[in-house]
């Protein structure tokens, strides 16, 4: 059927609910009138509910607008909503106000059933022309059905609009409920999204291509109203933005923009051509084999024609992939593609299997290439080793390395400086190029970035002289420190009161040698992450060998559900 057949089916279907009502509610001249701009104008409403053009009034000095809908026999329901939004632009982006309020008027005869509304814009500033667009029903898209009008100011006779962009389809996003949102172009309008906020703390949004971009103050403000976060979902995996931790006034100063000229775009897309080989080849490279696609996660804040990366801070942010094979958990885990060393680092991540599909959790706090990988390493000097396990299942998630290939060697002390590169490498944070932290880190020694991010992320501290000595040998009472300090950056309380703390250490007879850290130590004992050398010593001066570093990173690890 062509477009034209198309429009005039359906203005035919229009004209017959026009005629059914205004027989009943309108005199001859009327529904002449009606019929006349149902035969020449394209319409787009859906059958269902229609805007009585007739008293449909706009007046921009009082900033009102007023009139009435009605909705027919075959979709009226009692409990269904009629709702109202009203822009400014009719791409439908720049919203003036949007509102539940419509009072029943009557039901006809033959069920055709009438809402009357006024809506005072709260907008400061209101244009010419207004575009409004009423739905009825629960949401958008399945199972509702709108209209959508421009009104003109005082005077000037409101009328239907040429095409039809906005619907389902159109790239206009669709409120399906308990707020699920599809779109089907790169961007959703700011009503569609108010109402899914309306409906959940926690809003899904479904995308057919690799980009999304959501208007900034409609986040701002479910966020002011309890929101929590924002999941944005296509065929190469899912993010989840914890609406908290975009600090979105702080992003549209940053633009110079307002906050309602400010967007924040999403990308996930999935990695090709050089870029994909070079992740395969970082792969083998780390000993393991590749399961997932790679996918390029990035977020932004856009406005005042400028762009700016969205920085999470110390909030860890989750995203979703597709594993394309059973996988044992022990062997996988996620993986950061970094592009400058062309190597692959630990993300913290879980697994679980669903109708025959592995998802991978991935949780980090920037923007990245992630993948999945599988890995099966093993270590000579550990065949008989207590430590076995918990070393080669971080040896497996790129957490810890052998001295070679073939060797651990767990029972050798650990320094500081290892320590800190294996704490930065288990919370997935980046190394910090610059170091203004302590004095004796020389910038081109290859703990440098290492030391510096464990000490921006508050994990180290460092000396009273301002020194690290990543040389020394770090002891239990250090290593204990450290991991609690890393449990709270990753978002888990540890804390114990004082005199829980007095308790959980006075079964060692040797706590009274703890120099510092008794509140920490106190912590790790509590949590199940450090046990005493005996059953009642502690023994916190002692050095700490690898295969005890590995393993108390390893509890840690699966008390913050970084892993499985």
């Amino acid at each position: 059927m062509s477009q034209i057949e198309k429009t005039n089916v359906y203005n035919r279907e229009r004209s017959k609910t026009q005629v059914k009502s205004t027989v009943l509610k309108k005199t001859s001249q009327a529904l002449a009138a009606l019929m006349i701009v149902s035969m020449l104008l394209p319409v787009l409403a859906f059958a269902g509910i229609e805007f009585d053009l007739n008293g449909l009034k706009y007046d921009k000095y009082s900033k009102t607008v007023s009139g009435s809908v009605y909705v027919t026999k075959d979709t009226y329901k009692e409990s269904s909503n009629v709702t109202f939004g009203v822009y400014s632009d009719s791409d439908l982006k720049n919203v003036l106000d949007a509102t539940y309020n419509a009072t029943f008027r009557e039901t006809t005869v033959d069920g055709v059933t009438y809402y009357n509304f006024n809506i005072n814009l709260s907008s400061s500033n209101v244009p010419d022309t207004v575009y409004m667009q009423t739905y009825y029903g629960a949401g958008y898209g399945i199972g509702n059905v709108y209209d959508l009008v421009y009104v003109q100011n005082s005077g000037k006779e409101p009328y239907y609009p040429s095409s039809n962009s906005y619907g389902p389809g159109g790239g206009f996003g669709s409120f399906i409920n308990n707020g699920v949102i599809e779109v089907s172009g790169d961007s959703v309008d700011a009503f569609t999204l108010q109402r899914a906020f309306e409906n959940s703390k926690e809003v899904k949004i479904k995308i057919k291509g690799e980009k999304l971009a959501m208007p900034a103050d409609v986040l701002a403000e479910a966020l002011k109203k309890g929101a929590i976060s924002v999941t944005i979902i296509n065929d190469n995996g899912t993010i989840t933005l914890p609406l908290a931790a975009l600090k979105l006034e702080a992003l549209a100063k940053e633009l110079g923009a307002e906050l309602k000229e400010t967007k924040i775009n999403v990308t996930i897309a999935k990695v090709t051509g050089t870029a994909d080989e070079d992740v395969t080849k970082a792969v083998y490279a780390a000993g393991g084999n590749p399961i997932a696609t790679a996918v390029d996660f990035n977020v932004t804040a856009s406005g005042n024609s400028k762009s700016v990366n969205v920085d999470f801070g110390n909030t860890y942010v989750s995203r979703t992939l597709n594993v394309n094979k059973n996988l044992d958990a022990k062997k996988a885990t996620g993986a950061l593609y970094n592009e400058t060393t062309k190597k692959l680092s630990f993300v913290p991540s879980t697994f679980e299997s669903k109708d025959g599909q592995t998802v991978a959790t991935l949780q980090r706090n920037g923007n990245s290439i992630y993948t999945v990988i599988e890995a099966n390493k093993s270590f000579e000097d550990l065949a008989s080793h207590w430590s076995k396990a918990d070393v080669e299942l971080l040896a497996n998630k790129l957490v810890v390395e052998g001295v070679s290939d073939k060797q651990f060697q767990p029972d050798r002390n650990i320094t500081r400086a290892e320590f800190a590169a294996l704490v930065v490498r288990s919370l997935g944070l980046n190394s910090v190029t610059a170091n203004t932290y302590f004095t004796d880190i020389n910038s081109s020694a290859w703990y440098a970035g290492v030391v510096a991010a464990a000490s921006q992320a508050g994990i180290i501290n460092g000396y009273e002289d301002n020194t690290f000595r990543p040389d020394a040998q770090i002891t239990r009472e250090e290593l204990a420190a450290m991991i609690i300090r890393s449990l709270s950056y990753a978002g888990v309380a540890s804390d114990v009161s004082e005199s829980n703390q007095a308790q959980l250490l006075a079964k060692f007879k040797d706590s009274s040698k703890i120099v510092w850290a008794k509140k920490e130590i106190a912590a790790a004992v509590n949590a199940g992450i450090i046990n005493g050398l005996t059953d009642d010593t502690i023994g916190s001066a002692e050095k700490a060998t690898r295969s005890q570093a590995a393993t108390m990173l390893k509890r840690y690890l699966k008390l913050a559900d970084f892993i499985d």
